[in-house]
């Protein structure tokens, strides 16, 4: 077989082709820190960090609603503790106008207390979260309870609210989180909420302030036992609220460690290691300077050489 000076120096543009790519793809790896440009360079590892990419992608997602249904309980906890403070200050109220001794212009005066005690309470029933009523169930767009102070009809529900209204956040695989509070559960008692019908909580008011415009003492004691269960019924609600913010708490310290247990085996997958990156590109180097170096001498003879 004649070898001939082209088939040695195409040989030789072949190798050191080869060579470079190879230097190349060790210049990417160093470069961008990962191990493939393309699926194709190993499909194993490509398919690996897709699944990988999912799941931190998924856990991510359950953070955000996590966090969101923390925020919407947190604002809840706080409408139900400054409605607790309403109901205990109502309470001394019924207390001190239990006593005989008091004058009508002391009954005027607590009766003045208690009609803005029950005008905040009305609007503390049309709390808000990131524009939505917290306690109006699925109809999150419309407040639960009237609170003009003008109208005939101030303190009536204005939707229907059904205790089974649950707005649920979806905070893992398969684990959901009730986030809202009907507002017939808490200020109807436990019964469901009807539209122009007047919930316990301010029906009791009412009731108080008749009692004092009447003077009617021994009603005023009585209200003392209504309040005691208005105020067990929303001690019964903060407690749930209160294991509910618990859980989420939890489940937002669980997922902050499955997303960095995640972003660990997706390092370990994806990146290189810069130590063995950096001996196998200078490797690849000294084969390309060698390979360069060969192909000088290959290429160096010509006829004028031989003419000499």
């Amino acid at each position: 077989m004649r070898i001939t000076n082209n088939m040695l120096i195409n040989n030789m543009i072949n190798y050191i082709g080869k060579n470079l790519v190879r230097m190349e793809k060790y210049q990417y790896q160093l470069a961008t820190g990962k191990k493939i440009q393309v699926p194709s360079d190993d499909p194993v590892v490509a398919a690996r960090a897709l699944k990988l990419r999912t799941d931190v992608a998924e856990i991510e997602q359950y953070k955000r609603n996590a966090e969101d249904a923390l925020s919407w309980l947190e604002m809840t906890e706080d409408a139900l503790a400054k409605i607790g403070e309403i109901f205990q200050r109502a309470r001394e109220l019924a207390t001190q106008a239990a006593n005989g001794t008091n004058t009508p212009d002391d009954l005027e005066k607590i009766s003045e207390e208690i009609n803005q005690l029950k005008i905040q309470l009305v609007h503390l029933s049309n709390s808000t979260y990131a524009g939505r009523y917290i306690f109006s169930g699925y109809k999150t767009n419309q407040k639960l309870i009237n609170d003009d102070e003008s109208d005939p009809n101030f303190g009536r529900f204005l939707i229907d609210v059904g205790n089974s209204e649950n707005i649920k956040y979806e905070i893992g695989i398969g684990d959901d989180i009730v986030v809202n509070v009907a507002g017939g559960d808490l200020f109807n008692n436990g019964s469901d909420a009807t539209a122009m019908g007047t919930s316990k909580f301010v029906q009791d008011f009412d009731d108080f302030l008749s009692y004092l415009q009447a003077g009617d003492h021994q009603a005023i004691s009585g209200m003392l036992s209504k309040f005691d269960e208005n105020m067990n019924n929303l001690l019964r609600v903060r407690a749930d609220v209160g294991a509910r913010i618990n859980r989420i708490e939890l489940t937002l310290n669980r997922l902050e460690n499955d997303a960095i247990n995640f972003i660990k085996l997706m390092s370990i997958n994806e990146d290189v290691d810069q130590a063995e990156t950096i001996m196998y590109l200078k490797n690849e180097e000294n084969v390309y300077r060698a390979s360069l170096a060969g192909g000088a001498r290959i290429i160096m003879p010509t006829l004028v050489d031989f003419l000499r």
